[in-house]
């Protein structure tokens, strides 16, 4: 288990394959736990590499890389916020260099960071502060288990589980 958020409460927690997805860890987790993982992080020398937002059938996907020197442990912090309401804290309290990350999220798909210091339009015209240029349509979207695998969970709730449930069954079946 990842010892570094012992104590956050999570969603699913599962090793990956680092050849394939260049990390050790995936970790899903509700917003208000994004925070106080980022602390623990923060507290255990991982440095933050990114963050970005993936849009999905299911909501946007927040992703946050983080790494440490000493050890390759490379992790990744995944937040799925729904569509209507994509909010999740900002961490840049945490992690200096994760405020223009996150407004570059923001200027990208919309998702907004509660208690960003400099929430503005880093890479588009402020006049085009509205215009979120990587939003799909409802076509063009795929599903979070088309394109993401849980990997060895260690542990899962049921609604993550749920989200990747499809895609394991015809897993098994094509075996």
């Amino acid at each position: 288990m990842l010892q570094a958020l012992e104590g956050i409460q999570t969603q699913c927690v599962a090793k990956q394959d680092k050849s394939a997805t260049g990390h050790v860890w995936s970790v899903f987790l509700a917003p208000n736990q994004v925070l106080k993982a980022a602390k623990k992080l923060y507290e255990a020398e991982y440095s933050l590499e990114d963050v970005l937002a993936l849009d999905f059938e299911e909501g946007f996907l927040v992703l946050y890389h983080f790494n440490r020197m000493t050890i390759d442990e490379r992790v990744t912090l995944r937040v799925l916020v729904p569509k209507d309401k994509p909010v999740v804290p900002s961490i840049a309290g945490v992690f200096q260099g994760a405020e223009w990350h996150e407004r570059e999220t923001r200027d990208f798909h919309g998702v907004v960071f509660e208690g960003n210091p400099n929430l503005v339009p880093l890479l588009l015209p402020v006049e085009d502060k509205d215009s979120t240029p990587l939003v799909k349509t409802d076509k063009a979207r795929k599903s979070i288990k088309d394109l993401l695998s849980l990997g060895e969970v260690v542990s899962c709730n049921k609604e993550i589980e749920a989200l990747f449930a499809e895609a394991e069954a015809e897993e098994a079946s094509d075996a």
